[in-house]
């Protein structure tokens, strides 16, 4: 629990179909099913009272030995409605449903295809967003990853430089990414913007290599070759 009495909720959506990497949410990576790695990380924070997976495979995870109140109570297993099931529904219309049907003060979503967040993360954008709150300066946080590098359009035109006058990639105007890794907002703020990013968010930046998000073939490996490391013990490398 977050204190004050208050509940914070994990919603951790999962389908049973992808689109570029077959069954992924399922597939063994570095010893275990790709689930099993952010939900463990998660079941594990004290911060964190429930967690919520709205799904259409609930046979699938109980294949993979996964049901509801699994992990001391804390797993709530949701059965996706038929209209928003799909590859091209908003997710936005799933978190809603939840948002809907799960009472809580505060809710938290991720993918289970970024299986190198850790706890120490989430705990941090916990806090951050607490406190932000608190001041009345934010309602919502979302995730992002830095970039400070020569971009330019398709068609060749230079966005944030100039080619004839190079300056240090460092002294370039930072641009920010989101990167889908985490989102914490609240019923109130939900209801105003339909959305999970609301009118006043954090932008909160997550270490690079927890930031890893699986959507293609390649990002697969990149995500295989750093869970071997964790699964053996090692800490990520601090950046």
């Amino acid at each position: 629990m977050i204190g004050d009495g208050k509940r914070l909720t994990a919603l951790l959506p999962m389908k049973a179909h992808s689109a570029r990497v077959t069954s992924k949410n399922f597939r063994m990576i570095a010893g275990k099913p790709l689930f099993r790695w952010v939900l463990d990380e998660m079941a594990a924070q004290n911060t964190i009272d429930q967690i919520v997976i709205n799904t259409d495979a609930r046979g699938i995870l109980a294949d993979n030995g996964l049901a509801d109140g699994d992990y001391d109570g804390k797993v709530m297993i949701r059965d996706r409605k038929s209209d928003i099931c799909g590859d091209f529904v908003s997710m936005n219309l799933v978190l809603g449903d939840d948002v809907e049907n799960v009472a809580s003060d505060y809710y938290l979503m991720t993918h289970t295809t970024n299986p190198l967040l850790r706890g120490k993360t989430i705990d941090a954008m916990i806090e951050a967003f607490l406190d932000a709150e608190r001041k009345g300066e934010a309602d919502t946080l979302f995730t992002v990853n830095r970039h400070q590098t020569r971009f330019y359009t398709p068609d060749g035109a230079p966005i944030n430089h100039d080619p004839a006058n190079l300056v240090r990639t460092q002294d370039l105007p930072l641009y920010l990414e989101e990167n889908s890794v985490c989102y914490l907002f609240t019923g109130e703020s939900f209801a105003k913007t339909g959305a999970r990013i609301g009118e006043r968010p954090v932008l909160f930046e997550t270490p690079r290599l927890e930031s890893v998000d699986i959507d293609e073939p390649s990002d697969w490996y990149m995500a295989e070759s750093l869970l071997m490391r964790v699964a053996a013990g090692e800490a990520l490398p601090k950046e």
